[in-house]
């Protein structure tokens, strides 16, 4: 069994709003994380029609993805400029597509690769980030057994 552990935990309660640092949040299983844009179904990705995955509920990206940037690529990226739910440590998301695993008391899905794109390039607006997250921007997934998730659980896999 692999284990990882999550950093940070941001939500926005709405598309292109501020992400906002949590402790703790509650995981609802097909529904995402309690007051943030995917749980209410506003989130710009439940907004595209997509054939190739399923709407996402939680998005993940690896810390070690962010930091690469910045040593790599000399850009001031914050840990939330990405825009994803959950940040991790030694978790390989991209192996973690069409897999469950669990974050402390929830269980998840991958259901593909979080792509960065040119819609949170525009919000970030630093640098060529999209670029530099190419192959390491995260994870899309979604809940499949509900609970809480805090900053410090343990992720298995």
């Amino acid at each position: 069994m692999n284990e990882g552990t999550v950093e940070h935990i941001y939500i926005s309660s709405e598309t292109a709003g501020e992400m906002v640092e949590k402790r703790t949040v509650e995981a609802v299983k097909e529904r995402g994380l309690r007051g943030d844009r995917y749980f209410k179904g506003e989130g710009i990705w439940n907004e595209m029609d997509s054939d190739e995955t399923e709407a996402s509920d939680v998005t993940f990206i690896e810390a070690e993805a962010v930091e690469a940037v910045r040593r790599d690529y000399d850009i001031d990226l914050e840990f939330e400029d990405p825009r994803r739910n959950i940040t991790t440590r030694d978790v390989a998301l991209n192996h973690l597509v069409d897999e469950q695993f669990q974050v402390g008391d929830v269980v998840c899905e991958g259901v593909g690769l979080c792509s960065p794109c040119g819609y949170m390039q525009g919000l970030v607006g630093k640098g060529n980030v999209a670029g530099a997250l190419t192959h390491r921007g995260g994870l899309d997934a979604r809940v499949v057994e509900s609970g809480e998730i805090t900053v410090g659980d343990v992720i298995t896999w």
